[in-house]
């Protein structure tokens, strides 16, 4: 490598690490920061880096292990899980965009080819962006999370034909014999790469991992994705469908995930080179020379995005509230229309000065994604108060699911994940009453089929709790992953019925408080209930008896839970007594036959001397005693409750356990 290529990076990742420290300061992405240091060092402004050539070539090795990478991670099983949301959502999103671009450039009078080009550009999202932003923020698994992945992987598998039917527009040869010619030398490729899949590249692998070298595993991954690039390429196809090729070949393999480890450092290194070779690109004094071109553009860009994208949304059946977070989120220029744009100029469909107005306006929606997904939340309540409330709720078939059922003493689920999903299927075992609210339409669809009561809807909006008869409701768990809705379903449901006792799920201890002093009861914390999981496996692993890991546990959550009860009782206007009794817990315990209590009175106060626990309340059948006699003598299958600390209620449920003795006899 020659001296003066060495040089321009070392200044160019110098300049980045400046940059991006003080972008991320101010809230944005760092792929904003590496843009912002191509403008920079670039020959329009500073002019550290003269010659950008070989920037762009390492920067175009970015693109292609950002399409290998994008290959490997798209897993067909996965892509059939989410297929409504990837094919109609995203379907419907860039179809219609790239429709509504194409008519109103037409309207300004461009012609047809380069209006359709247009509606390219714009169609296409940024998946790096969006997904950092996401996961940073913990919305990754939220339903407009899960929504705007659904319509990114679709967006991201239209890349490919996007970028084979550019040179179409262009005008150069016989449209349809360009078309038959492409289709067939891609189809021969998919065809080749299919077969690779399943034969070839598991026998490289099964090869290579014998050898036990990490070394030679990582260079056979980029001996791979960029060999099939290039051979793709010498077909007269663009490296980066080889590349995607490549990337899908392995991700039906065992060794795909290791693959995808191995190979994101890299895609992370090259792909900074590229957004610092698009800043490189842009020329300043375009801002200077068409402001008003641009600010109305982006304006342009962002209105038209978030209203094709909630109107995909809406069509589904999904919320209003929904789609609107979606839709913002979505509504910035992807990182490929860069790839697209290049391809443009260089086919004469964009002039320099469209190009460069088109950068600036792309790297200006990419900055206002931070934002924009900031104030979605509002801008989605404010509409969706303004809208009827049958668009709001949600539209189509799923109306003939949401018929009113009269239901009392019941529990409200709010969320079909994993959490939902298993205290459903508990509830139903224990014949307890019990519905879901869900917002995603296929999940509602499904379920519904199978006969489970579960209504569509947004829980924070008070018709849908009302729907679900909240006010006769003696239980609500809020099961969803968005902190910002579980807080306005608590609120609400409080409001509705002061009397329901609410549990919350969230991720986070500090997320805790907020939910307290909108009246929850209990607040579960994933991240204090996981490490409890983690400490007592471990504790197993090394053979610790299970009564002292169980003593652990209850004195870790005992710990733990006062905190939380301290926090509570800061709050205390909807709490049960419970909340007011420091270190005390509450449990039901059930007489097993061969227990020490069974046939024994109250009197003995075997419960009370060997755990310290007390009685509280009796149920036998349907016959329940608060404060019982102490002539009342236990049988079998009594549910007794009882009040003490987390080690008195341990104690006492061994006592309602057969003992060995009486169940050898």
């Amino acid at each position: 490598m020659p001296y003066e290529t060495l040089q321009d990076i070392e200044i160019l990742f110098g300049l980045a690490l400046i940059t991006v420290i003080l972008f991320r300061r101010l809230m944005f992405p760092s792929i904003v920061g590496f843009m912002a240091t191509g403008i920079l060092a670039g020959p329009h402004a500073l002019g550290f880096i003269k010659n950008s050539h070989q920037v762009e070539q390492m920067a175009e090795i970015g693109v292609v292990l950002l399409l290998f990478t994008i290959g490997i991670e798209l897993s067909l099983k996965e892509l059939m899980r989410i297929r409504h949301l990837v094919l109609l959502g995203g379907g419907l999103q860039v179809l219609v965009t790239i429709l509504v671009v194409a008519g109103v450039a037409m309207l300004g009078g461009f012609p047809a080819n380069q209006s359709v080009f247009f509606g390219f550009l714009v169609a296409l999202s940024s998946t790096a962006i969006l997904m950092k932003l996401l996961i940073d923020s913990g919305q990754a698994d939220t339903p407009h999370g899960k929504m705007a992945m659904g319509i990114l992987i679709f967006q991201d598998l239209c890349i490919v034909p996007l970028m084979l039917l550019t040179p179409l527009l262009a005008g150069g040869g016989d449209g349809a014999r360009e078309i038959v010619l492409i289709g067939a030398k891609a189809a021969a490729v998919v065809v080749m790469a299919h077969y690779g899949a399943r034969f070839l590249v598991p026998w490289i692998f099964k090869q290579v991992v014998r050898t036990r070298s990490r070394e030679l595993f990582i260079l056979t991954i980029i001996f791979i994705g960029l060999g099939t690039a290039w051979l793709t390429a010498l077909a007269g196809l663009s490296l980066a469908l080889g590349a995607f090729i490549a990337g899908l070949a392995i991700s039906e393999s065992e060794y795909s995930h290791q693959a995808l480890g191995d190979i994101i450092p890299f895609r992370e290194a090259f792909m900074s080179l590229f957004f610092i070779s698009v800043g490189m690109l842009l020329d300043p004094a375009i801002l200077l020379k068409h402001p008003l071109l641009i600010a109305s553009l982006v304006a342009a860009i962002l209105l038209i995005k978030t209203l094709v994208t909630s109107g995909a949304g809406m069509a589904l059946g999904v919320s209003t509230r929904i789609t609107v977070i979606t839709a913002l989120s979505l509504a910035q220029i992807g990182e490929f229309s860069f790839v697209l744009s290049q391809s443009g100029v260089n086919l004469g469909i964009l002039t320099p000065d469209m190009y460069q107005i088109f950068l600036a306006a792309s790297i200006a929606t990419m900055g206002l994604t931070p934002a924009c997904l900031g104030f979605a939340p509002a801008v989605a309540e404010r509409i969706s108060t303004l809208l009827p409330r049958r668009w709001s709720r949600g539209r189509g078939v799923l109306a003939s699911h949401d018929r009113p059922v009269a239901m009392s003493d019941h529990v409200i689920i709010v969320g079909y994940g994993v959490n939902g999903r298993n205290l459903s299927r508990v509830l139903k075992s224990q014949k307890i009453q019990h519905l879901v609210i869900e917002t995603n339409p296929f999940t509602v669809r499904s379920e519904a089929r199978k006969g489970h009561k579960i209504h569509f809807g947004d829980a924070s909006k008070p018709e849908v709790l009302e729907h679900a008869h909240v006010d006769r409701a003696r239980v609500l768990v809020v099961a969803i992953s968005d902190a910002a809705a579980s807080r306005r379903v608590a609120g609400m449901a409080r409001q509705m019925n002061p009397a329901l006792h609410i549990i919350v799920r969230t991720r986070y201890v500090l997320e805790v408080e907020p939910l307290f002093k909108l009246g929850v009861n209990e607040v579960v914390p994933e991240e204090f209930e996981t490490s409890v999981e983690i400490f007592s496996r471990v504790l197993r692993n090394y053979l610790v008896p299970q009564h002292d890991v169980d003593r652990c546990i209850a004195e870790v959550r005992s710990d733990g839970y006062d905190m939380l009860r301290s926090l509570s009782r800061r709050h205390s206007h909807a709490m049960g007594i419970s909340g007011y009794l420091s270190g005390a817990e509450i449990g039901t315990f059930r007489v097993r036959e061969g227990s020490q209590l069974e046939a024994r009175s109250l009197r003995e106060g075997t419960i009370r001397n060997m755990s310290g626990a007390t009685v509280l309340v009796i149920k036998r059948g349907e016959e329940v005693v608060p404060n019982p006699d102490p002539v009342w003598e236990l049988r079998r299958d009594d549910l007794v409750l009882l009040l003490g600390s987390a080690e008195q209620l341990a104690a006492a449920g061994r006592l309602f356990e057969p003992t060995p003795h009486l169940r050898q006899a």
